[in-house]
């Protein structure tokens, strides 16, 4: 029965990248440069089979410097229709290989790819939102890999809610329904 749950959640996390109006395709992504907890949404790009996902980004941004002094992650994914709620935790790792890199950049559109070509680092103070300028030689795109190890799932539901909490241990999740 448990494993139900679990099956819900990973079809709700593919359809937030498989389905462009899907509410999870927006999530909010939480990282800490150790103090200050920071949270921003991102858009899903990809959920592989072992729950992990994919979210593009600029490197110059706060996440990537947060990410780089610890890599810990907290995401929270919110479908209103079905008032059900997926919390993953886990750990970032930016990806390197230049050959991902190519073949992730070649999946933004066109008229996306110039928001990695600022010339100034996003946060940068600007005088109004006409003054930022573009590179025609230079991008930032940057992808992270969300590496989860913790899945909470919440149901709001009548005439009782449903929560379970889901680990990783290996390969595989193993659930616990917990007191919502």
């Amino acid at each position: 029965m448990i494993n139900q749950y679990l099956e819900e959640a990973k079809r709700e996390l593919v359809n937030g990248h498989a389905k462009k109006r899907h509410p999870f395709r927006y999530f909010v992504l939480a990282t800490s440069d150790g103090n200050t907890p920071r949270l921003r949404t991102v858009v899903l790009r990809k959920t592989f089979s072992d729950l992990s996902l994919l979210c593009f980004t600029d490197d110059r941004t706060q996440k990537i410097s947060d990410i780089k002094h610890n890599p810990a992650f907290s995401a929270l994914f919110y479908n209103p229709k079905k008032q059900l709620q997926i919390r993953l935790e886990g750990t970032a790792a930016l990806i390197t290989d230049s050959t991902q890199i190519e073949s992730y950049w070649h999946t933004v559109q066109a008229s996306s790819r110039k928001d990695y070509t600022t010339n100034r680092s996003p946060g940068t103070p600007i005088a109004a939102p006409e003054a930022v300028n573009y590179s025609s030689e230079e991008q930032h795109f940057c992808a992270i890999k969300l590496l989860p190890n913790t899945m909470e799932y919440l149901q709001l539901s009548r005439p009782n809610h449903i929560r379970v909490l889901f680990s990783k241990q290996d390969q595989d999740w193993f659930g616990q329904f917990l007191v919502p």
